[in-house]
């Protein structure tokens, strides 16, 4: 397999924001190989599937062994995401060969999710303050039903975009769960996003729109990445680094909109 340095180079940079923020992965790598280098918009959510799959496998590892993962959430998460992706996959076999018709309104909807997930990133402590404030009455059985239909819209618009089951998914837990540490939704958010992107990677293989020379330059990069962005997220202020970010998804929502 032959890597490329600037697609190591990319996924090196990603995979250090992922470290310090935990966000990044879906949301800055596919707009970025769509812009930047030109890739299929197709086959850049089909590869960052698999980019994405490989790189939170490792997270939910770690998350794991510290105890901060609610397998239950995780569960009826899965109960609505995966079904939710098989079905995309069958709506995207269904359309065909990615023509002009299909390729534009994947790309309107990824800019769409890209502009949601900014703005809930530059709003995340006010959701959180009001999350604790509020929402706590809500039965059980309501909650759970949720939790099922939240993983059913995270299901369908990862399978499409490669983008919601990071900022947008912890941030929607965080509102259905408010008496739940922050740690233990991040950490629970990580682990249902395994399965999801693994399927939804798989069904983007067996469509023909994974790249994987491109994955495995992209993974070259990341891991390590990934690696020193967690020992210096301890070291970096999120609030200085979250707006930033922020900014530059809603300006890139805007390019792939417009």
């Amino acid at each position: 397999m032959i890597l490329h340095p600037l697609y190591s180079l990319a996924g090196f940079v990603v995979g250090i924001l992922v470290g310090l923020t935990g966000v990044g992965g879906g949301s800055l790598m596919t707009p970025i190989l769509v812009l930047l280098f030109n890739f299929h918009p197709v086959a850049a959510v089909g590869t960052d599937l698999l980019y994405a799959c490989v790189t939170k496998g490792v997270g939910s590892l770690v998350h794991g062994i510290k105890g901060s993962v609610d397998w239950r959430i995780v569960g009826w998460l899965a109960l609505g995401s995966l079904p939710a992706a098989t079905a995309s996959l069958a709506l995207l076999a269904a359309a065909g060969p990615p023509t002009a018709a299909v390729v534009g309104p994947i790309k309107v909807t990824l800019g769409v999710m890209l502009l949601l997930t900014g703005i809930v990133l530059l709003g995340k402590d006010r959701i959180f303050r009001w999350s604790r404030a509020h929402g706590q009455g809500r039965s059980p059985g309501l909650t759970r039903n949720l939790t099922i239909a939240l993983g059913m819209a995270i299901g369908a618009a990862v399978t499409v975009t490669s983008v919601g089951a990071g900022a947008i998914g912890a941030t929607a837990l965080l509102i259905l769960y408010p008496r739940i540490p922050l740690a233990r939704i991040v950490g629970t958010d990580v682990a249902h996003a395994v399965p999801l992107t693994l399927l939804a990677g798989v069904g983007h293989w067996w469509l023909g729109t994974v790249d994987f020379t491109l994955l495995g330059s992209l993974l070259f990069g990341s891991v390590p990445g990934i690696i020193i962005g967690s020992l210096l997220a301890s070291h970096v202020r999120e609030s200085v680094l979250r707006p930033i970010l922020a900014c530059i998804l809603i300006f890139v929502a805007g390019n792939l909109i417009l």
